[in-house]
């Protein structure tokens, strides 16, 4: 495997991450290096004792080390602002999910 040279990469690079760590899933890899990653939350609402579903969509950076493809389930961190959408990266994936 070529070495990584990537600056913004967490294993390779000089970013460092903090703050929240999330799992979802990603519906979107079409970006240069950017993934959408889907999170389905529950909120409950009081007033009729029942729960509600999310969806929170994410973009995070996707270095080429790591290259999380489409239907993956994947964990990614806060970072600083790369991009004005991003700032979440990638740290690892967990399960190689195809629909």
């Amino acid at each position: 495997m070529t070495e990584c040279k990537d600056k913004n990469c967490p294993k390779h690079g000089n970013i460092k991450v903090r703050g929240n760590v999330f799992t979802g899933k990603v519906i979107s890899d079409k970006g240069n290096k950017t993934i959408t990653i889907e999170r389905i939350l529950t909120k409950k609402i009081p007033k009729y004792e029942r729960y509600k579903k999310i969806r929170s969509k994410i973009t995070a950076h996707n270095p080429k080390c790591i290259n999380a493809q489409e239907g993956n389930k994947v964990k990614i961190g806060e970072t600083r602002r790369i991009s004005k959408t991003k700032s979440f990266v990638v740290l690892e994936v967990e399960s190689n999910e195809s629909d």
